[in-house]
């Protein structure tokens, strides 16, 4: 297994990833699948400012993580949000998430952001554990913040610093916003 940068020619195999987890799931909210060209946008877009890591074996693409926007002020640009999603018949257990998480979250320190949001659709297990296991502490708990299925689903937040320790009224070194 290896970690690459994702490249806008990845589209169809990440859309297709990613429409499992809308028609299957309540970890997006997204309800509508996406076709490749549109997620193919999506892919550009972000890759201007925000890393998009894609994790492969024997050419096979077995899922991605990627930062985006946190808010739309120019204050939060060391701040992002963080997604990951595998391919649902990856193998479990393999460490596949941590070690595409671990990229991600380096790439992130080395364009100077500071902090790392995620949001998470519960119950997700999984997910939860594998952000504490990174570092990542709770932040708030959100009720019936989306309605998929036929229910209401709450969403928890998490945050990770990724500023070294006491750092955390430092002037960046980096503008993040490059």
């Amino acid at each position: 297994m290896h970690v690459r940068d994702a490249r806008v020619e990845d589209a169809e195999a990440l859309c297709a990833i990613y429409n499992h987890y809308i028609e299957h799931t309540i970890i997006t909210f997204d309800e509508q699948v996406l076709q490749p060209a549109i997620f193919a946008e999506r892919i550009g877009r972000i890759l201007q400012r925000f890393p998009w890591l894609v994790i492969e074996e024997e050419g096979r693409v077995l899922g991605y993580a990627y930062a985006s926007e946190w808010g739309d002020r120019s204050a939060f640009r060391y701040t992002v949000t963080s997604s990951i999603y595998l391919h649902p018949e990856a193998p479990k257990r393999k460490g596949m998430g941590e070690m595409l998480y671990r990229a991600l979250l380096s790439q992130l320190v080395d364009r100077g952001f500071q902090r790392v949001i995620a949001a998470i659709a519960v119950p997700n297990e999984g997910s939860v554990a594998l952000h504490h296991k990174l570092g990542f502490s709770q932040a708030g708990y959100f009720h019936a913040m989306g309605y998929k299925f036929g229910r209401w689903i709450d969403v928890i937040y998490l945050e990770l610093s990724l500023a070294p320790p006491g750092a955390s009224d430092r002037v960046p070194t980096q503008d993040a916003s490059s």
